[in-house]
């Protein structure tokens, strides 16, 4: 920590006791992340040493962490104003520009600082992790050679380094790199959890596993590190597990979407439809261009005859994937099932005007539109190879036979579905649920 750092090299033996004893009280506070009191400590401290440069770098960088980054800069610019060479009042200002987002400001300031210091490896290794971001790989990869030159025990740089290696696919030397990180720092949980991801890149599932289990140990609330353990279990089939580790992850960060996404899918899997509906609301809400999410509502609420929130669903689905002609037909087989048949003729019609005219959609979607030319349609769909392709459009013919009133003839396609075994689609999802309600489910031979 930066205040403990400045305590070994500032203050002569036996001097300063008193301020000392502040700046130690001040670390407690900052453990805690509790900024606000550890800056009330700041104002307690002797007008002479609260001026002296080194504190005063110490309380900008704590109002950095506490989110005041304008009070943060005002100390720093009055710093540079007496002496433009300080680099830790310029690595004040570069980390004020990265909080407020000003990635420009940002670089300039890590610039200017290894032009006074080429070998400042906390700037260099800056730099590395921002071109890593602009996926300016090589450049990367030039900054962290830099650091690791000044520093060849950098613990950052040794990531970064390895992180470029693995994005170039040259995952032993990414791994090289990854264990000596492991090794001098064992304490240190970001290394474990690089590693884990070259392991999953390259399948090594239990392995990633591993790491990620001692990575979680060592940072049990990063939900980063969680949802990466919860993918790797996932894959292991081990879904009990990784539902455990995605809700932990979403009660510590409840507004990132992403552990919605997998938690959402194993409820749905394995038969927790409420759980799975909760789940996929709350993802439709906080990035409303997933449109998968607004296909498993759909799915769900189709199943529980709910047809007009389904056909939502699948309209909002629609709307993020226009050129997933599925979701329109969903869309509409749920608006002819929550009223009448003729209901979405014009939301049909605009769609066709979009579809390929040779496709096998547009003939479903002019089916639904005409509610009539079936026997067309139905030997066209009979005659396609695809059994997956030809699965999904199936489906639609039985529906279409449902909404009709043709029960026998509905039930005949939807057994054939069953039968061509392409369990693959949200249509064969809503085909198994259809054949269980109507007691046509097959039953295993003995």
């Amino acid at each position: 920590m930066l205040i403990l750092l400045f305590l070994n090299t500032f203050f002569l033996p036996g001097q300063e006791n008193r301020t000392e004893s502040i700046l130690n009280e001040a670390a407690n506070h900052l453990a805690r992340r509790n900024f606000d009191a550890a800056l009330e400590l700041f104002d307690t401290l002797p007008p002479e040493e609260a001026e002296k440069t080194a504190i005063k770098i110490m309380r900008a960088s704590i109002l950095n962490s506490a989110g005041r980054t304008a009070e943060a800069r005002r100390i720093a610019d009055g710093i540079i104003a007496l002496d433009s060479g300080d680099t830790d009042a310029l690595m004040v200002l570069a980390d004020a520009a990265a909080i407020d987002n000003r990635d420009r400001d940002r670089r300039a300031f890590l610039d200017r600082i290894i032009k006074i210091d080429p070998a400042n490896v906390r700037a260099l290794n800056d730099l590395g992790n921002i071109s890593i971001r602009n996926r300016n790989l090589r450049s990367a990869a030039g900054y962290f050679d830099r650091a690791l030159g000044a520093d060849p025990e950098s613990g950052e740089a040794l990531v970064g380094r390895a992180s470029v290696h693995r994005y170039n696919g040259e995952s032993r030397n990414a791994e090289r790199l990854l264990n000596r990180a492991i090794s001098l720092y064992p304490g240190w949980a970001r290394p474990l959890h690089e590693r884990a991801r070259l392991y999953m890149s390259s399948v090594y599932y239990a392995d990633a596993l591993e790491d990620l289990t001692a990575a979680v140990k060592l940072e049990p609330d990063n939900y980063w590190m969680l949802v990466d353990r919860g993918i790797v279990l996932m894959e292991m089939n081990r879904k009990e597990e990784a539902l455990a580790g995605f809700n932990r992850a979403i009660s510590i960060a409840p507004n990132i979407f992403m552990a919605y996404v997998y938690s959402a899918g194993i409820k749905d899997e394995l038969g927790d439809y409420e759980g799975a509906e909760r789940d996929y609301v709350i993802l439709a809400r906080l990035n409303p261009e997933y449109y998968y999410a607004f296909e498993g509502l759909g799915v769900i609420r189709m199943r529980n005859r709910q047809w007009a929130s389904a056909r939502d669903a699948f309209l909002d689905a629609y709307k993020q994937a226009p050129r997933e002609y599925s979701y329109a037909i969903l869309a509409a087989i749920n608006w002819m099932r929550a009223g009448r048949q003729t209901d979405p003729k014009q939301f049909l019609s605009q769609v066709l005007r979009t579809a390929p005219r040779d496709s096998l959609d547009y003939a479903i979607l002019k089916l639904f539109h005409d509610l009539s030319g079936d026997a067309d349609v139905v030997m066209k769909v009979e005659a396609e190879v695809n059994i997956h392709t030809k699965s999904r459009m199936l489906f639609y013919i039985a529906s279409y036979y449902d909404i009709r009133g043709n029960k026998t003839l509905a039930d005949r396609y939807y057994l054939m579905i069953r039968d061509l075994d392409a369990a693959v689609s949200i249509e064969w999802r809503l085909n198994e649920a259809i054949l269980k309600e109507r007691g046509l489910v097959k039953e295993n031979k003995k």
